[in-house]
Formats: structure tokens, C-alpha cells, sequence
């Protein structure tokens, strides 16, 4: 049996994005699944647009969501999750081996220099699209005499390396998930540059030379790159490498079925991150993005995800990217979080609330356990911890008026509603301060008075947390303590009648 060997190659010129986390999940997840080896190369090349801001952007993102990789240059530092110390193979240290494929290549009449100018390419173009003609290189420079490149090259012409594409061939191969695919070379744009006038290879050129070094068996990645593929087979043929099996993965598309792009989507893990999305929760909600258990369940942990994973359940259509069903993914993880967990994952969130001035202070551990039966069942996210209990952390509440009177009130009833409710609550007291002890002697006030329950309470809960839907209004009152929902009711009481009295 051939060993199974996959490899994920993003670009650091922007941050991991939706599309390439998903793709590493997905061999990440096949590796796994079948005792295989997990590779993770950077794609720099590219170098005018590399940046080692995105290059800790994408490894930060994988170790967050929990992706290990199982060899590589050893980096010194264990990565989480423990698999050996390995960074990344990065293509600008492995340039030696571009340059041997390309001279071989050369050397074989299977790749020629070629001397054109950007103007003459974009000259040919314009005349290609005017005659309606599929755009492609014409091979001007595929048959030159040795006379004909030493003319060039006093010109001062710095030619590229191109491989020769053949005419009139089909390609075809059986993807594991869009099944038998045939593509004419002759939609391939004729020869293809792979290797630049500087002397640093092309992407089709160093994908190609690294799996076929890597030994590299299945090849797992977006749909956008079923095109490349013929290319990057004719290139394994030249080099006389084996072929590995392809994957191409469904696009992730919006709920309108467009293309996630960063210009219309949010697409960068770091912002879900940041969002206060969890990684068991995304890594959860990424591989249901196109892929199918077979069954009803959803939420599945990374082992789940590991012991079940099969490339033949991956569907062909796009997967629409529903933020709907991710924030009720993270709302069912959060809920399964321990209480000294889930407070040390909040504690950022309510940083963040302090330092911008929204609220006054940082609960203790021991207040927000206190706190957590009532907002755990209730987060989509870490991050709406600030809005759900906001309120409970300020000197001074801000109220707003015209939310305490309801419709069918008018202001002299309100504030007698609040008087009354006032009266009943400080009779509760404070060592009896529990949810079931403050709600039975409003709800007799509301009989007695002839009152709606539902607007009672409304009155109650804008006075003491300032809003209109908060967590339970009697657990929230507790979590808010005697003397403070006393004071807010008084606060709320004279702002009325002041408002009355204008």
C-alpha cells in the first residue's frame, strides 16, 4: 500500500483565510484518519508580496485550530498539541532543487528559454483577444538557434525558462471527489514560465518539484486549482515522477452562492477568532463545510472528526457559509466548557470591555462562577459576554427614559410600578436574596394591582440593568445583589420624576 502523504501550501502573502484552514483540516483530517504523515509548506516565492506578519498569521491560525504537522526543519520549541518540533518547509530555502529540475528539464529539450519582452507578450495578447482567439503563448522563442540567444542577450534581454506544454493532448484523471476530469491542453495558455528572468521558480514549478520530493500521494485542495492540475501532471511526467491522487475541495461560498473574497466576507480566521469564536467549535463547524458525517449529528470534537473523516463523503457542490449555524455550533461548545475554562477564555473579552471604557472593572473568578449559570446557556460567542452582563460592571448606570414606559402605560404609572416593586424586593431582603424568593411577591403585586406580569417586569429590568432583554430578570437580579438593584430602582425612580415633573 503506498504511503499516504499530504501536504498543505498556503502563500504568507495575506492572513489563513476560511479556504485555506478548511483545506488544511480536510489533510490534516485524511492523514490522521489513515496513520498518514501531515506536511506543511510556505509558498514564498513570491517574495515583493511575502510578509513574515502573514507567515505567524497562518502558523498561529493552524496551532489555534489544532493542526500539527509531522516533519520539517526542527524549530526548537514544542508546538501545542505535541507532535515533534517541526517549522515549516519553506520554498526560498529550497531553491537548489528548482534550479537542478529546471536545468534537467532544459537539458531534456522539456523547457527552453525564452526571450520575449513584456511588450511583445502583450502585444500578441491584444492581437489574440482582436481575432476572438483564446490567449496563449505562441512559442516564438521555442525553437531558437544558439545565435538567435546570444543576439538577445546583447540586446540585454534576461530570458525565462518556459515548459514546453504539448498540443492537441487531453489530460484526464479520476478526482476522488469531482470523479473523471478531462481538460484539452490546448486550454492550457500554451508554454508555461516556470521558472522568472531573476531566476526564482514559478508556483506550477515549485508545487510540482516539492510534492514530487515530498513523495507527496494525494493532493487535497480547492476547487479553484482543478485547472493547474493538468499542468502540474505534464510536469510530473517530464520529471519522471509518480502522479498522486487529486482532491479538489468544493468553494466556500456566501448565502447569496458568490465566491467568499475578503473584499464582500469576512474570511480570515483571525477575525472569528477575535469574534470570540472557539477552536473546537470552528474546527467543528470548517469540517461540516463540504464534508458529511452521513449522520444527524453536528457537533463532533476533533477525535470525532479524525475517527470518521473520508474523502469520498466530501460533496462536489459549494458549501455556503452560514454564520447562523456557526455561532449555534459555538454556542453548543461553549455550553460544554468547564466553569475555570470557560472564565479563563472570557477574561480577554471583559479586558477588552475595561480598557474600552465600558465597564469599571473586571469581575473576580469567584463572581463570574457565580455568574455563569446564568450567561453560559446564553453566549453565541465569548465575545457577547460584554453585552449580555455590561450592565453588572458599572458605577453608573446609563438609562434611557423612554425605554422604562410601556405602551400601555403612562409615566404616573410606571413610576408606581416601580414604587411598588421597590417596596416588595427590599422586602425580600438580603438574606433571602435568591431568584425564588424575589419572584412570588412581585408576582402577587401584579395580582393584587391588576397588572400585566410581562410589563411589570420590563419596568423592573430596564430600571436595574438599563436594556430590554438581559439573562433571566431575577437571576440577573441576584447576580446584581441586594443593595445595587435597590439603588438602581431608587436611581430610576427620581430620573421618572424628574421627567414627569418637566
Amino acid at each position: 500500500m503506498t504511503s499516504i502523504r499530504v501536504r498543505i501550501a498556503p502563500s504568507p502573502t495575506g492572513p489563513l483565510h476560511l479556504g485555506t484552514a478548511r483545506t488544511a483540516l480536510f489533510n490534516f483530517l485524511f492523514a490522521r484518519h489513515l496513520g498518514g504523515t501531515f506536511i506543511f509548506r510556505l509558498e514564498d516565492t513570491d517574495q515583493a508580496r511575502s510578509s513574515v506578519e502573514f507567515e505567524k498569521d497562518i502558523l498561529n491560525g493552524l496551532h489555534w485550530l489544532g493542526i500539527q504537522w509531522d516533519e520539517g526543519p526542527g524549530i526548537g520549541d514544542e508546538p501545542p498539541g505535541g507532535r515533534g518540533s517541526y517549522g515549516p518547509y519553506r520554498q526560498m530555502q529550497r531553491l537548489e532543487r528548482y534550479t537542478e529540475a529546471a536545468t534537467r528539464l532544459l537539458a531534456e529539450d522539456k523547457a527552453y528559454y525564452c526571450y520575449c519582452t513584456p511588450e511583445e507578450l502583450d502585444a500578441e495578447r491584444k492581437r489574440q483577444e482582436a481575432a476572438r482567439e483564446t490567449p496563449r503563448y505562441s512559442g516564438r522563442c521555442s525553437a531558437l538557434s544558439q545565435a538567435d540567444r546570444a543576439a538577445f542577450e546583447v540586446e540585454g534581454r534576461t530570458p525565462v525558462v518556459r515548459f514546453r506544454i504539448p498540443s492537441n493532448r487531453t489530460i484526464a484523471f479520476d478526482d476522488i471527489v469531482r470523479g473523471h476530469v478531462e481538460i484539452d491542453t490546448n486550454a492550457l495558455g500554451g508554454d508555461l514560465v516556470i521558472v522568472r528572468s531573476d531566476g526564482t521558480p514559478l508556483y506550477h514549478f515549485t508545487v510540482a518539484v516539492d510534492d514530487a520530493a515530498m513523495a507527496i500521494s494525494h493532493v487535497i485542495r480547492g476547487e479553484d486549482h482543478l485547472s493547474n492540475t493538468p499542468k502540474h501532471i505534464l510536469l510530473f511526467e517530464a520529471m519522471g515522477a509518480a502522479i498522486p491522487k487529486f482532491a479538489h475541495l468544493p468553494l466556500i461560498l456566501n448565502p447569496d452562492r458568490t465566491k467568499m473574497s475578503k473584499r464582500k466576507s469576512q474570511t480570515a480566521v483571525a477575525a472569528y477568532r477575535a469574534q470570540g469564536f472557539i477552536p473546537e467549535a470552528f474546527v467543528n463547524y470548517l469540517a461540516l463545510l463540504g464534508w458529511s458525517t452521513g449522520t444527524e449529528e453536528e457537533v463532533l470534537s476533533l477525535a470525532d472528526l479524525i475517527e470518521r473523516f473520508e474523502l469520498s463523503a466530501v460533496n462536489k457542490a459549494g458549501a455556503i457559509f452560514d454564520r447562523g449555524r456557526l455561532e449555534w455550533l459555538n454556542g453548543q461548545w461553549i455550553r460544554r466548557l468547564s466553569a475555570d475554562d470557560l472564565i479563563d477564555r472570557l477574561r480577554p473579552f471583559l479586558e477588552a470591555e475595561l480598557a474600552a471604557g465600558r465597564i469599571d472593572w473586571i469581575p473576580a473568578d469567584e463572581d463570574m462562577r457565580a455568574l455563569l449559570p446564568v450567561v453560559q446557556e446564553r453566549l453565541p460567542t465569548l465575545a457577547a459576554v460584554g453585552e449580555l452582563v455590561r450592565f453588572l460592571f458599572v458605577n453608573e448606570l446609563a438609562l434611557d427614559p423612554t425605554l422604562i414606559v410601556p405602551k400601555r402605560w403612562d409615566i404616573a404609572t410606571t413610576i408606581a410600578g416601580l414604587e411598588a416593586a421597590r417596596s416588595v424586593i427590599a422586602g425580600v431582603g438580603e438574606v433571602s436574596w435568591e431568584a425564588d424568593e424575589i419572584e412570588p411577591p412581585l408576582r402577587q403585586l401584579v395580582e393584587e394591582r391588576g397588572w400585566k406580569a410581562g410589563e411589570l417586569f420590563m419596568v423592573v429590568r430596564v430600571a436595574v440593568t438599563g436594556r430590554t432583554a438581559t439573562p433571566p430578570l431575577f437571576d440577573t437580579m441576584v447576580a446584581l445583589g441586594y443593595e445595587r438593584t435597590l439603588a438602581r430602582l431608587d436611581r430610576a425612580i427620581e430620573q421618572l420624576q424628574a421627567v414627569a415633573a418637566t
